[in-house]
């Protein structure tokens, strides 16, 4: 009898924290499942705020020119991102060389649409680099239009077959 009280009062309390749980703050981090850190004051943008609650998400990729595959990932995304169209995702790419002259000769070359690209030349020095933890290397970040991060490092062909499910 007592063995039953106590898993009754263990199983009320365990129910009364689950519940209580929902209602908690979501944390910003780099994760999925974690709120998109907020980017200001770059570009001609006042700020990068990733929750539009418009139905679009949004796709953040970090590159530099001297790094080689993140300068590749990013024009293979930005070419997939105009076969889908922009109604389902918008990309914003932030490139993280200290040059701008280097910026703007890389976009050229890679044939990227200019207003989506964006320049932080404060490279590894930033505050965008040190938020989105990027020290182990360039990442991207897909976002949904609550500013909730539901997948990282995605691929063009991941990025489609997500997109495909929503």
């Amino acid at each position: 009898m007592k063995i039953r009280t106590y898993v009754l009062i263990a199983s009320v309390a365990f129910l009364g924290i689950s519940a209580g749980s929902k209602q908690a703050k979501l944390t910003e981090g780099v994760n999925p499942g974690d709120l998109a850190p907020r980017i200001e004051s770059l570009g001609d943008e006042s700020n990068f705020n990733f929750q539009n609650h418009s139905g679009r998400y949004t796709l953040l990729n970090f590159w530099a020119a001297y790094d080689a595959e993140s300068r590749v990932r990013n024009v293979l995304l930005s070419n997939e991102i105009n076969k889908l169209g922009s109604n389902k995702i918008a990309m914003y790419s932030v490139s993280l060389d200290e040059k701008s002259s280097v910026f703007m000769e890389t976009v050229k070359a890679d044939k990227l649409d200019l207003s989506t690209q964006f320049h932080d030349e404060l490279g590894k020095a930033s505050e965008v680099y040190r938020k989105y933890n990027l020290k182990k290397g360039f990442k991207n970040f897909l976002i949904d239009d609550k500013g909730i991060i539901i997948a990282a490092n995605v691929t063009p062909e991941k990025l489609t077959e997500v997109l495909k499910k929503i």
